[in-house]
């Protein structure tokens, strides 16, 4: 889960790696570190910390100077957080040069062959014992740099994503992947490569995406070489025109990645359905979706596996296409699933679901379900990522980049994408009238709307959390569909404040959770008008017997709710079905504001990255 950018080329390096490192800061950022060749020396600097404490030494350490450069940005799996583990690694010689995103999980007993052919290690990292597994097969079947790459690499077990260099080859860095993504920029006369397009778009729009087991050798002035590495088979480059500008990567006057990512979404909830969806025809249209749907109303269930935010995502689906497409549906951690030996069948249809596309465990699940012959569907939101490739078919989101940690608009676009598929299914079976249909259409394209209405109470919620900032914990609850808002509330605040937050269905406080209600104990209750309102209303009631906060979600014109709740924050009107497009709203920005006011690094969350590659 760590950031790898390299240039080679024309220009200086330095500027191109180090900007790169601050777009995939996101990745990683307990440590970071760039090496720079200028055909004669090697310039190394690498701390502990983040690219500007890198930037910071790299100004008194090296030159800057060299046309050829890699850098990495940490998220540390084997090894603290240090300079010495800090990437990138030599080899024993000093000769190779390597940065790596991913595990290497037989790297102890090859750790110690090579301290048994008298290798020493600085490091605790696994990729130093690649990099000298690389210079050891050089040296001893006597080929090059990419030849030894592609042996060394078929020794290995685990993941990688891995850029290398050879100080006695000025003019070639190869690279190579299985399981974490790289991107390759193509320019002119200049190569770009990096975890995701972002550290190179303003210099090209022309990128390849290797695929799992390929490796590239890339030289100075010519074309690229790709090979699969365990056949050697040769593999004509596929470059992609990227659909990204430098807009979308900056923070356009926002204080934060976050808050920005909070406001976009009324426009990229419209982007997620324009062109699909036509609200006054009567038409849902998806294009990876058509051909496919006798697999989905044939099914016998659907399985959706995720992670995080997009497990929650998950959730939400599950309510929608029971309620309206009548599917059986199950919802799984991804990580779980491809753990238990599940019981999948040629009859099953499996929905995996990513923002990045790259969420190992999901992968893992996908190829699972792809083995035991499922019909496998992607949702992500990442043009080119791995689960676009690996998967039958699938429906892009088109949220954009979203650059900060904690997901905001993919859970929104994750959503809708959902609703727009089970409405299209529940259209084909005849499971929902007419009229119910066409309601739904027209009040999902009013959904931007109605979003942006929810965040005009930005100001009224960042008092409410100035009240509540120095809260210890939070209960979340919502019922039916707005269950898993709940859940996503909670894993919100959780992650950008460290404040402990817990989300359950609401019935389900009596069963353990009513005994932390105190005084002293905020209850985010989402409470909208819908067909769980009575109950919702009385189990407020009950919180407010034992003297707890009650923070409530309500829908605009509310009157009971707010006569019994210490705050509330209200949305506008939608069908149930819909209102976690709009519930989640106020529940981002409450953690935001709690978390900025903490003084937190709201878009960089201690421990987190925002691509998890690794197991």
């Amino acid at each position: 889960m760590c950031g790898i950018v390299g240039y080679i080329g024309h220009r200086e390096a330095y500027p191109i790696v180090i900007n790169g490192l601050r777009r995939l800061e996101y990745r990683g950022y307990d440590s970071a570190g760039i090496a720079l060749y200028d055909g004669k020396n090697i310039q190394l600097s690498k701390t502990k910390g983040k690219v500007a404490d890198l930037e910071k030494r790299a100004d008194s350490e090296i030159s800057k100077k060299g046309s050829l450069g890699i850098g990495h940005t940490r998220w540390a799996t084997h090894g603290v957080p240090n300079d010495v583990n800090s990437h990138p690694h030599y080899s024993n010689s000093g000769n190779l040069v390597i940065i790596h995103n991913g595990i290497i999980e037989n790297y102890s007993s090859i750790k110690t062959e090579l301290i048994n052919r008298g290798y020493t290690f600085k490091s605790d990292t696994d990729t130093e014992v690649l990099v000298n597994l690389i210079e050891e097969v050089k040296k001893k079947q006597d080929v090059k740099l990419g030849k030894a790459v592609q042996i060394a690499l078929n020794e290995v077990v685990g993941a990688y994503a891995i850029a290398v260099f050879d100080k006695n080859k000025p003019d070639e860095i190869v690279v190579a992947k299985l399981g974490s993504p790289l991107a390759i920029g193509v320019g002119d006369d200049e190569f770009f490569i990096a975890s995701d397009a972002s550290p190179f778009i303003e210099f090209t729009n022309n990128a390849i995406y290797l695929e799992d087991e390929e490796m590239a050798i890339i030289r100075r002035g010519r074309d690229i070489k790709i090979r699969q590495i365990k056949s050697d088979k040769l593999v004509k480059p596929f470059v992609q025109e990227l659909k990204l500008n430098i807009e979308q990567i900056e923070k356009g006057g926002y204080d934060h990645f976050m808050l920005k990512e909070i406001y976009e979404q009324p426009s990229v909830i419209k982007d997620t359905y324009r062109g699909r969806l036509l609200a006054d025809k009567g038409i849902i249209k998806l294009g990876g979706l058509e051909e496919y749907i006798p697999k989905f109303i044939n099914a016998d269930r659907i399985i959706i596996v995720a992670c995080g935010t997009s497990w929650h995502a998950g959730l939400v689906a599950e309510y929608i296409f029971e309620d309206l497409a009548r599917i059986p549906v199950e919802v799984e951690y991804a990580s779980e699933f491809r753990y238990r030996n599940p019981i999948i069948t040629e009859n099953d249809v499996v929905i995996a679901i990513s923002q990045s596309g790259e969420t190992a465990d999901t992968l893992a699940a996908i190829k699972l379900a792809k083995e035991k012959g499922a019909f496998v569907y992607g949702i992500c939101n990442v043009v080119g990522s791995t689960i676009s490739r690996e998967t039958h078919s699938g429906t892009y989101t088109h949220a954009g980049p979203e650059i900060g940690v904690a997901s905001t608009k993919a859970f929104t676009t994750q959503i809708t994408v959902l609703t727009m598929i089970a409405l299209k299914l529940a259209q084909v079976k005849g499971t929902i009238s007419k009229s119910d249909y066409m309601m739904h259409l027209r009040e999902l394209d009013m959904i931007p709307t109605h979003v942006a209405a929810a965040l005009k109470s930005n100001d009224k919620i960042e008092e409410i959390a100035a009240v509540f900032k120095n809260a210890t914990n939070f209960l979340y609850l919502g019922r039916g569909y707005n269950f898993p808002v709940a859940l996503e509330g909670a894993l919100k605040l959780k992650e950008i404040s460290y404040i402990h937050a817990e989300g359950y269905p609401a019935a389900e406080m009596k069963h353990g959770p009513i005994a932390l209600i105190d005084e002293h104990m905020p209850v985010v209750v989402i409470a909208i008008n819908s067909n769980h309102y009575g109950k919702v209303v009385s189990n407020i009631e009950e919180i407010k017997a034992r003297k707890g906060k009650i923070i409530a979600v309500v829908t605009e014109g509310d009157t009971v709710v707010r006569e019994l709740a210490d705050y509330v924050m209200e949305v506008p009107k939608t069908p149930e079905s819909l209102t976690p497009l709009v519930t989640t709203i106020p529940l981002q920005l409450l953690s935001y504001h709690i978390a900025v006011m903490l003084n937190k690094n709201v878009d960089q969350p201690r421990n987190l990255a925002k691509s998890v590659t690794v197991e």
